[in-house]
């Protein structure tokens, strides 16, 4: 399943807006593997503290971001990467509007 076309050139920054107060996300691909999503968040917007089963992988692509992961605040921006470990609580917060790619792997 994919929300984008196959063999098209887009590129991940314009391929998602932002929106007044809010979160938006689009999936690009879905596998049994794995997923990629992108995310835009307005300043101050979230996801609250979550855990999922697999890693997954956070890639700012535009803004600054909040993510703690376990107790660990980390604060990231436009081209920082950071992987949030599977089975461990995260939490991803704006410091000012942002946008991301999410990978997640599955594990076998």
């Amino acid at each position: 399943m994919a929300t984008f076309e196959k063999e098209i050139i887009f590129n991940l920054e314009n391929s998602i807006e932002y929106t007044d107060g809010g979160v938006i996300s689009k999936q690009i691909t879905k596998s049994k593997g794995g997923n990629l999503t992108l995310f835009s968040f307005d300043k101050e917007q979230g996801l609250s503290e979550h855990k999922t089963p697999y890693d997954a992988i956070v890639q700012i692509l535009d803004g600054e971001a909040e993510i703690t992961i376990g107790s660990n605040l980390h604060k990231l921006e436009k081209g920082d990467c950071i992987i949030m470990p599977a089975n461990i609580p995260h939490a991803l917060k704006a410091v000012e509007r942002f946008k991301m790619l999410l990978t997640m792997i599955k594990q076998e």
